[in-house]
């Protein structure tokens, strides 16, 4: 089983560094079918993701890729609304059993989101263009902040969202930034998203440090293999493969 997880963050690593999405829509739900709770599955996520993103944005700021006034405006939306999902959960003192059953819908509906955004993101991309050219330069900050909101709740209750929805939200509302800025920005904004969610969620005893560690052991060098045949494979197939999976697991938590 050990030999198991990092197998698991091998291949996550893999896929993450080879299509740039996919991180925790498919770990998690790899977590769960180890038998993992699904609160436990969430919180070890979000730490396992904060830390594999913390490397990334050295990289994207020495190469001028993040832009951090973007950033900040996610942040303003994000990490409060983090911050109130998790200290409500804590407020209401949701029974184990429920807080799973939350969990595992909404993790679902995550991954049903995030599949629909891989394989309709040119269209989504040409009518979310069209609208974000209305509002102008400064009027985009609210929008992004709202973003940041939605961001927030969903990430913190299902660990999904980060990557491909907060990617495609940034190229909806900043069209005519350059992809490698909005791509860096977003993992910019994913860190401190993730490390506070993934904090509370320890804080609540959903937290397993040595599965995280396992994880991480084979998803680091999974990412930089990723990373160097990004440029070599075409992604024609792998998006549209990696859609249709997260679609019938996300379908399958939430059915």
């Amino acid at each position: 089983m050990d030999l198991g997880y990092t197998v698991a963050g091998l291949a996550v690593g893999f896929i993450v560094g080879l299509t740039g999405v996919g991180g925790g829509s498919l770990m998690t739900p790899i977590l769960l079918w180890f038998g993992i709770s699904p609160a436990t599955a969430v919180g070890t996520d979000l730490l396992y993701a904060a830390v594999t993103k913390a490397g990334g944005v050295v990289v994207h700021h020495r190469q001028r890729h993040i832009d951090w006034r973007i950033t900040w405006h996610l942040s303003l939306g994000s990490v409060p609304a983090a911050l109130l999902t998790l200290g409500l959960l804590s407020w209401l003192h949701v029974p184990a059993q429920v807080m799973d059953a939350l969990f595992r819908f909404v993790l679902g509906l995550a991954l049903l989101l995030t599949a629909f955004a891989i394989l309709f993101k040119p269209w989504l991309l040409k009518v979310g263009g069209h609208h974000a050219a209305k509002l102008g330069a400064d009027g985009r900050w609210w929008p992004t902040a709202l973003v940041g909101v939605m961001l927030g709740v969903l990430v913190t209750l299902s660990s999904i969202g980060a990557g491909a929805l907060g990617t495609l939200a940034l190229f909806m509302l900043y069209p005519t930034l350059p992809t490698s800025r909005l791509v860096g920005t977003e993992i910019a904004h994913a860190v401190p998203l993730t490390l506070v969610a993934g904090l509370g969620h320890a804080g609540m005893g959903h937290l397993d440090w040595m599965l995280l560690l396992k994880l991480l052991s084979g998803s680091l060098p999974g990412i930089w293999l990723g990373s160097r045949l990004a440029g070599r494979l075409s992604d024609h197939w792998l998006r549209p493969a990696l859609a249709v999976m997260l679609a019938l697991v996300g379908g399958k938590l939430v059915l």
